[in-house]
């Protein structure tokens, strides 16, 4: 016969724990996923007119928001990885488990879980170079962007870097909605195209930026 659990029983409390870490893990991810999307339209902006652009960052930059709101997202980024990171397998074997399991279950969710978590690899150093980069260089102008992405292997690095953030963050918004109950069962196949189509959207705004940037003259 098993005891019922108290209110200061230690597995109770490590349960709400991680019941605690788990929100906090979603409401960071959700923050991250609203201020990409807002950035990569931001950026975007360069499209219509390096002007435009150049009028939104010296905003930021006369508000201060690109001094104080730069690291804070950069410190959000570091907590949403940690708080992530408990999930993720670093071990070679466990890895190897779920790498496994995913081949054998042939389940979609699963295999967009390692999609994920693979991509958060790479956002984690890449996202990290990035980030040093333009914060170590304010203020941000589209000339500037542009002699940055033409110079050494910088293209190649965002061309890798751009489809890694947006297919971490479509399907980060997929698992939210659907992890947290806003989308039922039923509405997971529309939703997964939905999400897809999204981050096809994403990817042609991100690739058709950095052709502006490319062929933009000082």
């Amino acid at each position: 016969m098993s005891l019922p659990l108290t209110a200061n029983h230690p597995t109770l409390n490590a349960r709400r724990l991680d019941g605690v870490l788990d929100w906090a893990q979603m409401l960071s991810g959700a923050g991250l996923i609203s201020f990409m999307w807002a950035h990569m339209m931001l950026v975007a902006s360069v499209v219509i007119s390096p002007d435009v652009m150049n009028a939104i960052a010296e905003f930021f930059e006369k508000t201060g928001m690109a001094q104080v709101g730069g690291p804070l997202i950069f410190l959000l980024f570091l907590a949403h990885f940690v708080l992530a990171a408990r999930k993720i397998p670093f071990r070679l074997e466990g890895q190897k488990t779920i790498w496994e399991h995913a081949k054998m279950l042939h389940h979609t969710d699963t295999w967009l879980w390692v999609v994920q978590a693979v991509s958060a690899m790479v956002i984690l150093v890449m996202g990290a170079i990035h980030m040093w980069v333009v914060l170590s260089d304010l203020p941000i102008t589209a000339i500037k962007s542009a002699e940055r992405i033409r110079s050494g292997a910088w293209i190649l690095f965002y061309l890798v870097l751009l489809p890694m953030v947006e297919l971490h963050v479509g399907i980060g918004f997929y698992r939210i909605l659907v992890k947290w109950g806003f989308v039922q069962r039923s509405g997971r196949k529309g939703l997964k195209r939905g999400e897809n189509l999204l981050t096809l959207i994403m990817v042609s705004i991100g690739v058709l930026t950095l052709i502006r940037f490319w062929f933009l003259k000082g």
